[in-house]
């Protein structure tokens, strides 16, 4: 449990709020650049508690800018796309991308009053499908070299769903590695293939004859994972160990990458990079890279088989608690342990947005397999105290180190048949790395 006013702090993300101001130190996912190929590349954006409109001028750079006209409030997301800016349709008022009012043609001739009309604006950059806005004072810090970075656009696929709730939940899910035992457990074990969200679909070669135990069965039979966090450069190294008979040992590595990401493997030739990403205090956007390491991706088909799941233009899930998730007892009978589909997605949501808006953790009881959440939220702690004291400069990834000097994250699947756990790791990552038709080498140590 922890009291009312720590759960504020660590939720609560408007500007000036603790969690809030030190979510603003980093890059932020504002929109997916699919959102933006259309005739008209405009389109609102609400991150963080404030409205905004980003769009693409003529010469194709991005601007990020206050929704309302500081004139009279009038909406710019219907602006008029000209000139370099948006024009509002109100009285003519003309923005240019740092939201520097540039034009009043219905002022006065020789009229100097648009010097003196700012609208908020923020810096975008556009990475691997993603419009990123940095919210934060001063220069932003230059973004790490993950592989989701690193990779060409032919080998990431990104993507984003609304969920209803707050970011802190969303994310937490993720740095939770005994749920997936129980909350993505299938009581079948067939070929998936067909279904995108069952994301555990890869078997686990086991031993020099390389048989496979799918992953389904894996998580299912050994649901008391030990594990274990480091603190690294970046965030949060987890590793869920699961002990099979004969000395092997499953090891499987995700991590959280401060302050609202996860990576975590879908199979041996992708993973998932996963910001959690404020709209206000109780909604918020995952974003997803789909990162990999083998073939290039099939963008179009990835992208029909997730939008017959989400509506647009909100991208909000077709199942949602208004429909109960698509619950169906039968299918928990026998199917799934949620009766909720095959999509984790789905799961997913349902156990974050059922907690409400915002979790109230001052009823909560963590047990031994929160560790990871422990640790985050110490984390965090520790990283709005830093700020409350200047001392900005002891926020992980801002303490010095140069982001760029940030590889990986290693994330993935392995069994370790002699007790090398860390060998394992390293053996299987070294073999998918060495195998793909990208730079994905990583520096020594790794």
């Amino acid at each position: 449990m922890i009291s009312q006013e720590m759960n504020d702090s660590l939720t609560r993300v408007g500007r000036g709020t603790d969690a809030g101001e030190v979510l603003r130190r980093y890059w932020q996912p504002a929109a997916l650049s699919d959102e933006l190929v259309s005739g008209r590349p405009v389109v609102p954006v609400r991150l963080m508690g404030e409205d905004l409109v980003l769009f693409r001028d003529s010469s194709g750079a991005l601007g990020l800018i206050g929704r309302r006209c500081p004139h009279r409030g009038a909406d710019m997301c219907y602006g008029r796309l000209e000139d370099n800016g948006l024009r509002c349709p109100f009285h003519g008022w003309h923005f240019d991308r740092t939201g520097q009012c540039v034009e009043q043609p219905g002022e006065p001739e020789g009229s100097r009053m648009h010097e003196q009309i700012q609208s908020p604006s923020y810096p975008v950059v556009e990475r691997n499908g993603i419009v990123w806005a940095y919210m934060g004072p001063g220069d932003a810090p230059a973004f790490p070299n993950f592989d989701c970075f690193r990779a060409p656009d032919t080998h990431v696929f990104a993507f984003k769903g609304l969920w209803e709730c707050n970011w802190l939940q969303a994310m937490e899910v993720g740095i939770d590695p005994a749920h997936a035992s129980f909350l993505h457990r299938f009581l079948q074990d067939e070929d998936p293939a067909d279904s995108y969200g069952k994301q555990f679909r890869d078997g686990v070669q086991i031993g020099a004859a390389k048989t496979e135990i799918p992953m389904t069965k894996l998580l299912r039979d050994y649901p008391r994972p030990e594990i274990k966090v480091d603190e690294t450069n970046y965030g949060l190294k987890l590793t869920a160990l699961r002990h099979l008979e004969n000395g092997r040992t499953h090891v499987r590595v995700t991590n959280q990458i401060f302050p609202e990401a996860i990576c975590i493997p879908i199979s041996r030739e992708m993973t998932i990079t996963q910001w959690h990403v404020p709209i206000d205090d109780h909604n918020c956007y995952w974003y997803s890279m789909f990162t990999s390491f083998g073939d290039p991706v099939d963008k179009t088909v990835m992208r029909d088989q997730r939008l017959k799941e989400h509506r647009l233009p909100d991208y909000a899930p077709l199942k949602n608690a208004r429909n109960n998730y698509g619950y169906d007892p039968d299918e928990q009978d026998s199917q799934t342990y949620t009766g909720m589909g095959l999509d984790i997605n789905v799961h997913d949501q349902w156990a974050v947005e059922s907690m409400g808006a915002i979790q109230d953790r001052t009823q909560e009881h963590l047990g031994k397999t929160d560790v990871g959440i422990i640790r985050y939220r110490r984390m965090l702690r520790n990283a709005i105290a830093a700020l409350a004291e200047g001392r900005e400069g002891d926020l992980p990834m801002l303490n010095g180190t140069d982001p760029t000097t940030i590889f990986g994250p290693v994330s993935n699947d392995s069994i370790a048949e002699d007790g090398a756990l860390e060998q394992a790791t390293r053996d299987s990552d070294m073999a998918r790395r060495q195998a793909c038709g990208w730079d994905a080498a990583l520096p020594d140590p790794v």
